[in-house]
């Protein structure tokens, strides 16, 4: 227990460090997270702060995937995965969220970030690159539900 309440406390100076603009020095404190759940959560706030704020934010991305992957937890590691990965959807940053999804060991869950993927290549009108993306998703429902939402939203 003491680990986790100390995981917290580093995490929360990570938080406030990232907030100031100290990047370098939150990835450092991230660094001695004791709980690697926490320590991939640090690692991808600061991953995602660097990018929102359009710096070079690759050597970041890379460490928070290598955090992701460090939890033993399979479960655990494919949820941090997963949350990284709908960041960078979320900041319009879909090549970087589809070279993160390529981590996710989990078929199923791996098949939904490319089918959100695919989603939002349709809606900026880029229905081919989209269709190559929805036929490669290994997952046979998550295919046929990219595929319907697909033909609703042309």
């Amino acid at each position: 227990m003491q680990e986790w309440y100390r995981s917290r406390a580093l995490y929360e100076a990570v938080i406030k460090l990232v907030d100031s603009g100290n990047y370098g020095e939150a990835l450092k404190m991230a660094e001695g997270i004791p709980d690697e759940v926490i320590r991939a959560k640090a690692f991808s706030t600061i991953a995602v702060e660097v990018a929102k704020g359009d710096g070079e934010y690759a050597k970041f991305l890379e460490r928070a995937v290598e955090a992701a992957l460090d939890i033993e937890n399979f479960e655990e590691s494919t949820k941090a995965l997963m949350s990284l990965a709908f960041e960078f959807l979320n900041l319009g940053k879909l090549e970087d969220a589809k070279r993160i999804s390529m981590f996710i060991k989990d078929v199923p869950n791996r098949s939904k970030v490319e089918a959100e993927i695919a989603l939002i290549l349709a809606r900026n009108g880029k229905v081919s690159e989209a269709m190559e993306i929805i036929n490669g998703i290994m997952d046979e429902d998550v295919k046929t539900w990219a595929m319907s939402r697909l033909a609703s939203q042309l």
